[in-house]
């Protein structure tokens, strides 16, 4: 195998498709075919299959996947060093950031690296935290804000913050339309709309309703941020979300926040990165970026609805 062969590679797994990854790399498809063919015989197992959704990794084709993104990363790191000859403080870095997170973070992270370190550059990802979660086990991303506190296999896990959840919409019942803050009891049988079944939110909320003894009546599964915020604005059903998730919402069309007490809903969030990779510069200045950031958000106001964990915190 060499370097040419493994980025086609990468890019067929990528694109789900041998005629999307030969437009991309302008290469003919056959050519592409027969890089892969070699690879195969090489290792003498099959990597890639077709579905109905395209062409798709086996077991041994991930394996190989992951190995060659990390290749290839380092690969282009050593490059843009060189050319850039700006020390270590230069290269690509990707960052997943979840959507609600997003809008605080994404623009003053870019802003302060580029001040800080031109000879960076910056990719980011936005999405539901589960994705974001593949595409870091996958060697996609440098780094990602993941809502856990503790290291799992492959995975360091530095602890950030815990997040507090709020009610967005107008339950009804026993809610004043003027109170601030709203009994987690007083949503039973409530109308909501949450995330599906694959998303650590849902997953929490079933957990803490069930605990409680209180229904939780879960009436569509929408992975759709934008389409949550508006269902609860329009008084159609409820939504559970934390208070980030309106800063790109204009006041006028967000949802009446209240906090939920008795017992509050809080996740801990924290910076990950894989543990089975070497950690460039860049990554660590980026990630310094990241802490500073979120403290100085969370001292002045403007992030409402976390507290900081002290450093070195995990539990």
């Amino acid at each position: 195998m060499d370097i040419r062969q493994l980025r086609y590679f990468v890019s067929i797994v990528e694109y789900g498709s041998l005629g999307k990854a030969a437009e991309k790399l302008y290469v003919a498809q056959p050519s592409l075919s027969q890089q892969v063919a070699k690879i195969e015989a090489d290792l003498g197992v099959t990597l890639l299959v077709r579905s109905s959704q395209g062409m798709k990794p086996t077991p041994a084709g991930q394996a190989l996947y992951r190995h060659a993104r990390l290749m290839l990363r380092q690969m282009d790191q050593l490059r843009q060093e060189i050319k850039a000859d700006v020390g270590g403080e230069s290269g690509t870095v990707a960052v997943g950031f979840p959507t609600t997170m997003t809008p605080l973070l994404a623009v003053p992270v870019f802003e302060r690296v580029r001040a800080r370190y031109p000879g960076i550059r910056l990719q980011f990802f936005e999405s539901m935290s589960g994705y974001i979660n593949e595409l870091l086990a996958n060697g996609r991303l440098d780094l990602a804000i993941l809502f856990r506190e503790s290291n799992t296999a492959g995975i360091t896990a530095m602890p950030l913050f815990d997040e507090e959840l709020y009610l967005l919409g107008e339950p009804g019942g026993d809610v004043a339309p003027r109170a601030r803050t709203c009994r987690l009891a007083s949503l039973a049988g409530a109308s909501l709309v949450a995330p599906s079944v694959t998303n650590g939110l849902r997953l929490l909320l079933e957990r803490t309703f069930s605990r409680e003894a209180i229904p939780l009546n879960i009436v569509a599964d929408i992975d759709s941020l934008p389409t949550l915020l508006s269902i609860a604005h329009s008084g159609a059903a409820c939504t559970i979300l934390p208070a980030s998730a309106l800063a790109s919402r204009e006041v006028a069309n967000r949802p009446k926040m209240r906090r939920i007490v008795d017992p509050e809903i809080r996740r801990p969030a924290s910076l990950c990165w894989s543990n089975t990779a070497p950690v460039i510069s860049a990554t660590l200045a980026v990630r310094q970026i990241i802490v500073e950031l979120i403290a100085e958000l969370a001292e002045s106001g403007a992030w409402t609805g976390i507290t900081l964990r002290p450093p070195g915190d995990a539990h």
